[in-house]
C-alpha cells in the first residue's frame, strides 16, 4: 500500500471514531445522518477511492476500499453501507457512462451532494437474478422502464440508481442491462423500508417505477454485459462486507477488553478471571481467522483474479465469527454492554444483515462446496 493510501486510510479511522461513532447511537433510534457528514465523508476522498485519476478520483485498489469499509463499519455498519454504494455507482459510471452521464451525475456523487443506489433486488426477485421482472423496452432513441426494486440501500434518499432491468423475456439473463436513473424523474415513486433490524444509516427502501423514460445515453451497462458484472461486483461486495463484519468484532472485542480492565468483581477486575478471558480469546482466534481469509480474496480482487471461492471463504467465516462472537462479547461486559454509547447492539443487528447481503450464507456454503474441490462431481 502507498504511502498515500495509507495516509488516507488513517484519516479515515480517525474520522470514524471522531465523528461516526459518536453519532451512530441516535441512527438505531431511527434518526438519518445528516447531509453534511457526507460532505464531510467526501473531503476525506471516499467517494472517489477506486475512480480512476482520470475523471476526478484517487485511483486507488480495491484492498483500501475494503480497509476504509472496515474502518467505518467498526462505528456503523449501516453508514458503511451507505457510503460504499454511492461510491461504487460514482466508480461505475467513470468506468462505463458515456460523457454525458459522467458529466451530468458524477460531480454531485464525489463531492457528497447527492447519494446513489445500485438497484438490483425487488419482491420476488433476490440472487435468483433470472426471476427479475423490472422492465426496459426501447421506443425509438428512448428507454422506458417498469417495474419494482426493494431492500436497496440509500433508496430512501438516493438522487441516481443504476437500475438492472430486463430487455428480453423474464428469464433471460443475456436480456439483463443497467440503466443510470434520476429518481426525481416523472413516474419513479420510492418507499422506506423498515424492519426492527433495519439500520437507518444504510437508508434502505424501494421504488417504483412507472413507464420512466431514459434517454439513450443512461444506458450504462448493455445487454449481454450487465449480468456478467453482476457476477464479478458481486466478489468485490462479499469481501469488503467480510472486512465491515472483521471492523465490528474487533472494535467489540476493544470494548469488551477495556470495560473488563476496569470492571471488578470479588476483589479483581474481571480480565482477572479466566473464565471471563476465554470467551475472548475464542473472539480473538475468529478474528484473526475471517482477517486471513478476507486478505486472501482482497489480494484475489486486486490481482484481477478470479475471487468467487475466496469472496466466499472470506464472507462466510467474518459473518459466522460476527454472529457467533458478538454475543458472547456483550455478554461478557453484561448489561453494561447494552448502553447506546457502545456499539454492541447495534453491531449484533447488523452482523445478521451482513450474513443475508450479497449472498446469504447458505448460498456462498453451496458455491464453496462446488468450488472448493473442483474434482468432485455434485449431481442436482
Amino acid at each position: 500500500m502507498t504511502p498515500d493510501a495509507q495516509v488516507t486510510l488513517d484519516n479515515i479511522r480517525i474520522f470514524a471514531a471522531d465523528m461516526i461513532a459518536p453519532t451512530a447511537p441516535l441512527w438505531s433510534k431511527g434518526q438519518a445522518p445528516e447531509p453534511d457528514l457526507f460532505r464531510k465523508v467526501a473531503d476525506l476522498g471516499l467517494f472517489r477511492l477506486q475512480v480512476p485519476q482520470s475523471e476526478g478520483g484517487l485511483g486507488l485498489g480495491f484492498a483500501v476500499k475494503a480497509r476504509a469499509c472496515q474502518a467505518l463499519a467498526a462505528a456503523d455498519f449501516g453508514f458503511a453501507m451507505s457510503v460504499v454504494n454511492t461510491h461504487n455507482v460514482a466508480a461505475r459510471i467513470a468506468t462505463s457512462g458515456s460523457p454525458q452521464a459522467r458529466a451530468a451525475f458524477m460531480p454531485a456523487l464525489l463531492w457528497g451532494e447527492a447519494s446513489a443506489c445500485t438497484a438490483l433486488t425487488e419482491p420476488d426477485a433476490g440472487s435468483d437474478v433470472a426471476a427479475m421482472q423490472t422492465s426496459a423496452r426501447r421506443v425509438d432513441d428512448e428507454w422506458v422502464l417498469n417495474g419494482e426494486k426493494c431492500w436497496i440501500v440509500n433508496a430512501r434518499h438516493a438522487a441516481t440508481a443504476i437500475v438492472f432491468a430486463q430487455t428480453a423475456g423474464q428469464g433471460d439473463i443475456a436480456g439483463i442491462a443497467a440503466f443510470l436513473v434520476d429518481l426525481t424523474a416523472p413516474g419513479c415513486r420510492r418507499n422506506a423500508t423498515g424492519s426492527d433490524f433495519a439500520q437507518a444509516s444504510a437508508g434502505t427502501g424501494g421504488f417504483v417505477l412507472s413507464d420512466v423514460v431514459l434517454p439513450a445515453d443512461n444506458l450504462i451497462l448493455p445487454a449481454g454485459q450487465a449480468f456478467h458484472s453482476i457476477m464479478s461486483d458481486i466478489n468485490g461486495a462479499r469481501t469488503y462486507v467480510a472486512a465491515m463484519c472483521c471492523g465490528m468484532l474487533d472494535a467489540a472485542l476493544h470494548y469488551a477488553g477495556a470495560y473488563g480492565a476496569t470492571r471488578r468483581t470479588f476483589g479483581k477486575t474481571l480480565q482477572a478471571h479466566q473464565g471471563w478471558r476465554l470467551p475472548l480469546a475464542r473472539a480473538e482466534t475468529a478474528l484473526a481467522a475471517a482477517l486471513a481469509l478476507t486478505d486472501a480474496a482482497i489480494h484475489a480482487i486486486d490481482a484481477g483474479q478470479d475471487a468467487q471461492l475466496q469472496a466466499a471463504f472470506a464472507k462466510v467465516a467474518a459473518t459466522d465469527a460476527a454472529c457467533t462472537h458478538l454475543p458472547a462479547l456483550l455478554h461478557a461486559m453484561g448489561a453494561e454492554g447494552l448502553r447506546p454509547q457502545y456499539p454492541m447492539a447495534r453491531h449484533l443487528a447488523a452482523a445478521q444483515i451482513a450474513a443475508l447481503v450479497d449472498g446469504s450464507t447458505e448460498m456462498l456454503l453451496e458455491r464453496i462446496a462446488r468450488l472448493a474441490r473442483p474434482l468432485t462431481e455434485i449431481q442436482n
